[in-house]
C-alpha cells in the first residue's frame, strides 16, 4: 500500500495557523522571518530527518510543502538537506485556502486507483525509525475495518516532548492522544479527502480510529516557534536534561544523535 508523509515547511496558508496575521504580507514576513526560519531549519535538520532516513520500511514518499516566496538560500538549504532523502519531495505552491492547497498536493503524489496510507509531520518533529513498518503492519492488522470505510485514523500517542539546545535534549516521555504527531490515515481507493482534510484533535469526529499506547513512537519538538505557543497564557514547559543513557535511547528509537544536536545549536 502508498505511503504517503506531508510536511507543510513554513508554507504561507490562508488558514491553517493558531496565530492569525493582518495580511498575506504579514504572514509571509513572519514565516521568513531570519530567526524563526532558521531555527525551523535547525529542528528539521536534527529532529525531523534523521529518523525519516532511517526508516526500517524505506517504501514511502515524503512530501514537503512550501511557499513560491520561500527565499532562495532557504529553498537551496531545504534542498540540500534532502538530497540524499529519496523519499523527499520538495514542492512549491502560491499562498492558498490551507486544506485545498493540501488536498491537492498529497492527492498530486497520489496513484487514486489505490488506497494509501498518509502520515502528517511537522519539520520540528520526529517518528520512531519503525514508525512506517508500524503503520503498515496496522493497515494489515485492521484490514476489515478498512473495508468498511472510507477513511480510518491510526494514532499512536505515547512518546516523548524534547527540546533541543547547545547542551543537548531536555526532553521526557507523556502519553497525548492525536497530538498530530505519529498520526495517519487510510484512505480508500477513489476518495479525495485527506489527512489534512481534518484537525488532528478531531479526526475521531470523521472517522473511527484506532489508537496504540506502545511503543514510544514520536518526539514532538519544544520551541519557542512553535506556532501552538505564539497564544497568550501559553504556560513553559520545563523539562529534564537527558543523561547519556537517555541520549542512547533517543538515538536508538530516533535517529536522533545528541552530538550533533550541540553542534547544530552551538552556532546559534
Amino acid at each position: 500500500m502508498q505511503v504517503i508523509g506531508f510536511c507543510r515547511f513554513s508554507y504561507p496558508a490562508e488558514g491553517g495557523f493558531q496565530v492569525e496575521h493582518n495580511s498575506l504580507d504579514a504572514r509571509i514576513a513572519y514565516l521568513y522571518d531570519p530567526a524563526r526560519i532558521a531555527e525551523r531549519f535547525r529542528h528539521f535538520e536534527c529532529l525531523c530527518l534523521p529518523g525519516l532516513k532511517a526508516q526500517t520500511d524505506p517504501d514511502f514518499i515524503f512530501v514537503i510543502l512550501v511557499g513560491e516566496a520561500m527565499p532562495e538560500p532557504w529553498l537551496e538549504r531545504l534542498l540540500d538537506l534532502t538530497r540524499d532523502v529519496p523519499q523527499a519531495m520538495v514542492v512549491a505552491r502560491a499562498p492558498g485556502p490551507h486544506r485545498k492547497v493540501c488536498q491537492d498536493v498529497i492527492n498530486a503524489v497520489r496513484d487514486m486507483d489505490q488506497p494509501c496510507l498518509q502520515f502528517r509531520h511537522d519539520d520540528d518533529d520526529a517518528v520512531a525509525v519503525d514508525f512506517v513498518a508500524h503503520l503498515r503492519q496496522a493497515a494489515q492488522d485492521c484490514a476489515p475495518l478498512l473495508a468498511k470505510h472510507r477513511l480510518v485514523g491510526f494514532d499512536w500517542n505515547r512518546g516523548y516532548v524534547g527540546r533541543p539546545d547547545a547542551q543537548g535534549l531536555a526532553a521526557e516521555v507523556q502519553v497525548t492522544p492525536y497530538w498530530g504527531v505519529a498520526q495517519a490515515v487510510a484512505v480508500r481507493a477513489g476518495a479525495r479527502q485527506t489527512i489534512m482534510n481534518f484537525g488532528h484533535y478531531k479526526i475521531n469526529q470523521h472517522m473511527p480510529t484506532v489508537t496504540f499506547t506502545q511503543p514510544v513512537m514520536y518526539l514532538r519538538g519544544h520551541n519557542d516557534h512553535n506556532d501552538s505557543r505564539q497564544k497568550k497564557h501559553v504556560k513553559p514547559v520545563s523539562l529534564p536534561r537527558l543523561d547519556a543513557a537517555g541520549e542512547a535511547d533517543v538515538k536508538a528509537r530516533f535517529a536522533i544523535d545528541a552530538d550533533h544536536v550541540r553542534r547544530v545549536f552551538a552556532n546559534t
